[in-house]
């Protein structure tokens, strides 16, 4: 189909490029922005006037629950939700079950994005060792060529830290981003709240920061031995953020992220025990909120992600201690990544840079650029909308929202995948 956008404002991530102008699409590639090409008549014509055309947004953390998990949600149902919300581009982690050690898996999850309809691009990210045991590695080789974007052993621990030594130095040598999220098992404990005042006053088992920061110094060490290539993901305090940002004044090779949910909510949010507010990491301080946020600003962090994780109703009835931590947040995605503009964390440029071409260049997408011969993945914004919050009318099959009520400024009102519109 040939779909021409006209006349709205186009704003680049990659390029910064801000202007009010046209985007002509044939199959699955911008083939014009700006002039139209000689003899294109499009099939279908949308009017953007007045609205922002920018590329597809690009999750780099989320949990679709497909395969093993299907009574929480499934790829047709998140892949739905991700497109309603404009994200073309979905990279999920490697604990499913079965876990994502082997090509037949990787075949087994694009089976079922294609069967779903292809609503947005579905990318995996292998387990680093066998079954995420932390023992054997995997065969990293075999799943790069399955498809594989990069490799993690998700929050599971290695058994000793010379596995891990050895598994870095065989991604390095595969030239495969490992991906880790900082997690000091041991510290973690049973905790499920921030150690603080807060924690001590509704007598909740505490996770201290040094759970996530000990076990930060450890792997930065170890980048700096191997010098593979590394992001961290889903940071929480102040202390990392300051040890990443000295990380990369030593030049080491290592990129970052938020999950999107701590750079608005703090410990004093669990107050009422609503066990939609219980994550791992939790929720920190308003300094560490404070301390993300300028990092996302200054560039110590690089990109935003989701860290979705939807979850069936009873999941979340238990006590707050015993629920299963995660929220639901494709659906608030955008509106929370706006809300960063509004509330002056962020200009729109940069908002929208750390949710796609920032992004999609560490992980080496195809994705987050408007010009001509990219890939046709383009979203139309109103960003002039007014809206509250819902999670009942959530697209995604889990319901399990820590920001219903909140007022949001912008909505998706087109999204288009590859060249074919979804939304």
């Amino acid at each position: 189909m040939k779909i021409l956008l006209e006349q709205g404002r186009l704003l680049d991530p990659a390029t910064g490029r801000d202007e009010i102008t046209d985007i002509c699409i044939d199959k699955q590639l911008i083939i014009g922005v700006g002039d139209q090409p000689a003899g294109f008549e499009p099939d279908h014509v949308i009017n953007a006037s007045g609205k922002l055309v920018t590329s597809g947004l690009v999750d780099i953390q989320c949990r679709v629950r497909e395969p093993g998990h299907t009574h929480k949600a499934t790829i047709s149902s998140e892949t739905r939700a991700a497109a309603h919300n404009g994200i073309t581009s979905l990279c999920i982690p490697p604990d499913s079950n079965p876990v994502t050690d082997n090509s037949a898996v990787v075949e087994l999850i694009h089976h079922a994005n294609h069967k779903a309809g292809n609503r947005c691009h579905i990318y995996t990210i292998g387990a680093i060792s066998k079954g995420l045991q932390g023992e054997q590695l995997s065969n990293m080789g075999s799943l790069k060529k399955a498809g594989c974007i990069a490799v993690s052993n998700a929050l599971n621990p290695f058994t000793n830290n010379l596995v891990q030594r050895r598994a870095m130095e065989y991604a390095s040598g595969q030239d495969m981003l490992v991906v880790i999220q900082p997690y000091d098992r041991a510290l973690y404990g049973n905790g499920c709240a921030h150690e603080s005042a807060m924690a001590t006053r509704l007598g909740l088992p505490p996770i201290p920061e040094a759970a996530e920061t000990a076990a930060l110094a450890k792997d930065i060490e170890l980048v700096a031995q191997t010098h593979a290539r590394t992001h961290f993901g889903q940071i929480s305090c102040a202390r990392s953020v300051e040890m990443i940002r000295q990380a990369k004044r030593d030049k080491l090779p290592i990129t970052a992220d938020v999950a999107i949910h701590q750079l608005f909510l703090t410990d004093r949010d669990i107050d009422g025990f609503d066990s939609n507010k219980l994550t791992i990491p939790p929720f920190r301080s308003e300094q560490d909120r404070d301390a993300l946020r300028q990092g996302i600003s200054d560039g110590t962090i690089d990109c935003i992600c989701s860290d979705h994780q939807p979850h069936n109703i009873d999941a979340k009835l238990q006590p707050f201690p015993s629920a299963e931590p995660g929220i639901s947040t494709l659906d608030c995605f955008l509106g929370l990544v706006f809300r960063l503009v509004d509330e002056g964390v962020l200009n729109l440029a940069q908002a929208l840079a750390s949710v796609s071409s920032k992004p999609a260049g560490i992980f080496r997408l195809p994705a987050g650029h408007l010009a001509a011969g990219e890939i046709a993945d383009v979203i139309v914004i109103d960003d002039q909308s007014h809206y509250q919050c819902d999670a009942d009318l959530f697209a995604s099959a889990g319901k399990n929202c820590a920001f219903t009520g909140w007022d949001f400024s912008a909505r998706v009102e087109t999204t288009i995948v590859a060249g074919k519109i979804i939304n």
